[in-house]
């Protein structure tokens, strides 16, 4: 391997805590060990830029594993090894579980084959987790024959030591980290976790950092569902010895939460973070585990009887989509949450603060997998536990404070976010207001990402989904939205067929919706035509527009040539929201638009209400609106003159990229709205 610059950097300045990444592909091969149980043997013989001294020690890595590491079919073998040597050491998962029958406490190991393991008390009251789903160890078991006539177990557990480093210094790695700028720390970390970033984009780089914050963020609740095959669940089931995977299966409130009959904690208690894989295939078989959940995710606590529980471990849920983005998104009746079980219910998805996009993440590949040097994954995941107990939540409103449509789970969000982004990027507490608004911005983007779902799926308290963030130097407010949900692209940058035109309202629930109608004219008597199922305030609109038509047609030379057309009008939902939206504006310039065959200028929403004798009537509030404008990909927005005094108020990045246009009449809206 050709060592490029931030390996030079990285071996010398964190001599003996990093290792080659692609070393551990050469020895795990189709074994099904941890890579964080493998680094913690490569970082103790290949810890070397030095390649001999890496040779010699890939070779007793592999001597290691050939000698203490058993597969499931050589169970056997193993205790015929224990038999005849009197005593032998292994690697392997250890558990230990209680068997009230017997009152005693039983030890088994995943590739030994054997549930019936002598191990002393000392053992699992100092390592907690043996009791709560097992651990990696180094485990010595000896032989002891049984007395003469008595039928026990001669296995014993003599000596165990869990995978992992003894001893960790953090003023060493913030002082590392303190030698390499931001990007390079970036890169470090993604070859750390095995990925090559050279032919990333700093969005997926980032992206790919967040999969990491549950390590470092208390009581962080993280979701990332995408694409098969993206690698979501590998920092989950490989970084850290302090992450409990669950794949798929029951969820008990006994496991998970507290078991009332042991008087014992569940999985929260015991791990950094439990995470749920193919979380689409979670059965919920205790109806109390929902509300526990909710309860947990909300503040870290619950109750069980008098019992009140505390406990700090992160949860994720990892699943595969099986559907396209683009049709989830643009479908009513469909969502980006439609894996997840029918139990997680509107409050359960509420207290989620992270949504990562797994379709933005591409498929493993060989060209993803790195070749170069990243930490021993023990210590980075010893470095993350130590930066776990830190708090950086109030770093975010230091600087910044949200705009009106981020409620209180929202800010949460977005500071825990932001909060973990700071300690895995900036572990020392040095970083730039440019930076911390890139963090901020994503994890607004995330925590809208679940805000948006919610709305789709009609509860009215979630349709405040507008996000924005103020500085406070200078109070200019800048909004944030999501790539995928009514992003650039709705609207055509391209001048549309004669007879369409965009047009954008917002309800007193402050719902926002964004449509296109469409005006075709056909042979017929002067008849204006809807479709079946035409929503009512579109319908009231388009008929008012109508007779505003026929009482100045005269005016408009159009009498005769009405006469002999029909006038079919549709209006199409691009937002899914179905809200009301009085756009008889949009409506009556759509008409002109057919009839006299010229297009709208490209890129353009009318806004704003007609009466039946032509008088303007703008919506109430023109944030949201514009907004979403915005997002969809508009270039113009006419605008009623009534609402010019909530110009100013407008967000920053509105205002400096969309061209809003006033006007005071249906005469000036028609002009403004077609091409010259």
């Amino acid at each position: 391997m050709q060592q490029d610059d931030l390996d030079k950097k990285v071996t010398s300045i964190f001599a003996g805590k990093v290792v080659r990444k692609d070393l551990l592909h050469q020895i795990k091969g189709g074994e099904n060990v941890p890579s964080y149980v493998l680094e913690y043997l490569l970082g103790k013989y290949c810890a070397s830029d030095n390649d001999e001294e890496i040779r010699i020690g890939v070779d007793a890595v592999k001597e290691t594993l050939t000698t203490n590491y058993f597969r499931h079919d050589e169970a056997n073998k193993a205790q015929s090894m224990v038999e005849q040597k009197g005593k032998h050491r292994f690697i392997d998962r250890i558990e230990v579980r209680f068997l009230p029958s017997e009152n005693k406490y039983w030890a088994s190991m995943d590739h030994f084959g054997y549930a019936r393991i002598h191990i002393p008390e000392e053992f699992y009251r100092r390592y907690e987790r043996l009791l709560e789903g097992g651990i990696w160890a180094i485990v010595d078991v000896e032989f002891r024959l049984s007395e003469e006539g008595k039928k026990d177990s001669p296995f014993h557990v003599v000596d165990l030591k869990p995978i992992q480093l003894a001893r960790f210094d953090l003023d060493e790695y913030l002082d590392g980290r303190r030698d390499l700028s931001r990007d390079e720390w970036i890169d470090l970390l993604l070859r750390s976790i095995g990925l090559e970033p050279v032919r990333m984009d700093r969005r997926l780089k980032i992206l790919l950092i967040t999969r990491l914050i549950p390590f470092v963020e208390k009581n962080y609740n993280f979701i990332e569902l995408g694409p098969r095959g993206t690698g979501k669940s590998y920092a989950f089931s490989e970084m850290s010895p302090y992450c409990m995977l669950l794949s798929g299966g029951k969820a008990s409130t006994a496991n998970l939460f507290y078991n009332n009959a042991r008087r014992q904690v569940g999985l929260v208690g015991h791990w950094d973070v439990v995470a749920f894989d193919e979380v689409g295939g979670m059965k919920i078989t205790d109806p109390d585990a929902i509300q526990i959940m909710k309860d947990y995710m909300a503040n870290g606590r619950f109750s069980r009887g008098v019992t009140q529980v505390l406990a700090d471990a992160s949860l994720v849920f990892i699943g595969n989509l099986n559907n396209p983005v683009e049709s989830l998104v643009q479908n009513s009746a469909t969502d980006l949450f439609q894996p997840l079980p029918k139990e997680f219910d509107l409050a359960v998805l509420d207290r989620i603060h992270f949504y990562l996009p797994g379709w933005e993440v591409p498929k493993n590949s060989k060209d993803m997998l790195t070749v170069h040097y990243g930490f021993v994954t023990d210590y980075l995941a010893e470095a993350f536990r130590a930066l776990r107990k830190q708090n950086r939540f109030d770093e975010t409103e230091r600087v910044f404070r949200f705009g009106s449509h981020v409620e209180g789970r929202d800010a949460t969000a977005a500071k825990k976010t932001v909060s973990g982004l700071l300690k895995i990027l900036h572990p020392g507490g040095e970083w730039t207001k440019e930076e911390l608004t890139e963090y901020l911005e994503l994890a607004m983007e995330g925590r809208r990402r679940v805000k948006e779902q919610l709305k789709k799926r009609g509860s009215f308290e979630f349709y405040k989904t507008s996000f924005s963030y103020i500085n406070l130097e200078n109070d200019a407010e800048r909004s944030v939205g999501v790539p995928e949900q009514g992003g650039a692209g709705v609207i055509s940058p391209d001048p549309l067929p004669a007879g369409t035109v965009y047009t954008a309202s917002v309800d007193s629930e402050a719902k926002v919706g964004l449509f296109r109608i469409e005006i075709t004219l056909t042979a017929g008597t002067g008849k204006l035509r809807t479709p079946t199922g035409l929503e009512k305030s579109l319908k009231e609109s388009l008929n008012r527009a109508f007779s505003y038509l026929q009482n100045v047609k005269d005016k408009l030379g159009l009498t005769q040539m009405l006469a002999q057309k029909d006038i079919y009008a549709e209006a199409v939902d691009l937002s899914g929201g179905r809200i009301d939206c009085p756009c008889g504006v949009a409506f009556f310039s759509a008409i002109i638009s057919a009839v006299r065959g010229r297009q709208v200028q490209a890129g353009t929403v009318v806004v704003g209400d007609l009466t039946i004798q032509g008088n303007i009537k703008g919506p109430a509030s023109i944030t949201e609106p514009l907004q979403l404008c915005l997002e969809a990909g508009a270039a113009r927005v006419l605008v009623p003159v009534s609402n010019k005094a909530q110009f100013a108020g407008l967000p920053e990045d509105v205002i400096e990229r969309l061209d809003v246009v006033f006007y005071g009449d249906i005469d000036r809206a028609v002009l403004k709205t077609l091409e010259t």
